[in-house]
């Protein structure tokens, strides 16, 4: 075989490769955490943010979410979804601590991904004095 026709054949194999080799993405999220963002809307001046990487390679997130002025000490803190802005959802990611900042990791599903990027999930928080959630904020991309 010639050298001309193999560097054809290897060429024309690497062009029909191309397009199966994956490259990571990473996408930014944010969320804005207030009383106000709960369902039902509480009266608490709290309020936090929330910084999230997806890893669109392996699914994975990385996040840190602070808070400040809570009626009390934050009793759990988690991801929900899938849920529009409005609307509850189970608990996807429980965070393993509560206590400001949180900082963690967690590998999504297929599912999962797509409903984060559509903006379904949500962070919030929990107190004594706010059962059902004291501050929330929708997880959504950022600009």
């Amino acid at each position: 075989m010639s050298h001309t026709r193999l560097g054809l054949m290897l060429a024309t194999a690497i062009a029909f490769a191309a397009p199966a080799i994956s490259h990571a993405e990473l996408v930014d999220f944010k969320a804005t955490l207030s009383g106000a963002s709960e369902v039902p809307a509480t009266t608490s001046t709290g309020t936090g943010d929330a910084l999230i990487t997806l890893d669109t390679a392996t699914k994975k997130i990385s996040y840190t979410v602070t808070y400040i002025g809570l009626t009390g000490p934050a009793a759990a803190g988690h991801i929900h979804g899938p849920a529009l802005p409005g609307a509850n959802a189970g608990v996807l990611i429980p965070f393993a601590s509560a206590a400001s900042p949180v900082v963690g990791t967690a590998t999504l599903t297929d599912a999962q991904v797509a409903d984060m990027m559509a903006g379904k999930f949500y962070v919030n928080f929990h107190t004594a004095a706010n059962k059902g959630g004291e501050i929330r904020g929708q997880i959504v991309k950022s600009k």
